[in-house]
């Protein structure tokens, strides 16, 4: 049964999120902050782990740098990392934090599930959004 801690400090995502993930097989947990992700993880060991990229006091590529860090010190089990995305412009902050995947948002059912799918069977998902404009 999959565990998914998610991060986000915004309650529509974590409706989106519950939307999506939630049944009988998988099990979503929420902190509202991205300073209490790490601690989660120990106490939790998720198999995958969504950052919303803007969390109220630490967001979510800081967030992501701070797992990969405690992770490379042998204080955390490696996770898989999803993050949330404000807009596609946001993609090269991503690249740079160690995440296994990101998307932008807005979320919908079916993207997130194919998202979260790809990235607990240990594949890389970069959504390609179409450009603006």
């Amino acid at each position: 049964m999959p565990h998914v801690l998610l991060a986000t400090d915004a309650d529509w995502i974590r409706d989106d999120i519950d939307a999506a993930l939630s049944d009988p097989d998988t099990t979503v947990s929420r902190v509202r902050r991205g300073s209490d992700v790490t601690g989660a993880i120990a106490q939790i060991g998720p198999d995958l782990v969504i950052l919303d990229l803007q969390i109220g006091n630490m967001g979510g590529i800081a967030t992501c740098h701070a797992i990969r860090h405690e992770e490379a010190a042998g204080r955390l089990d490696p996770v898989k990392v999803l993050l949330l995305l404000d807009r596609a412009d946001d993609r090269w902050l991503a690249t740079t934090s160690g995440a296994d995947g990101w998307m932008v948002k807005p979320l919908d059912t079916f993207r997130v599930r194919r998202a979260a799918r790809a990235i607990l069977a240990g594949e890389p998902w970069d959504e390609h959004p179409e450009p603006v404009g």
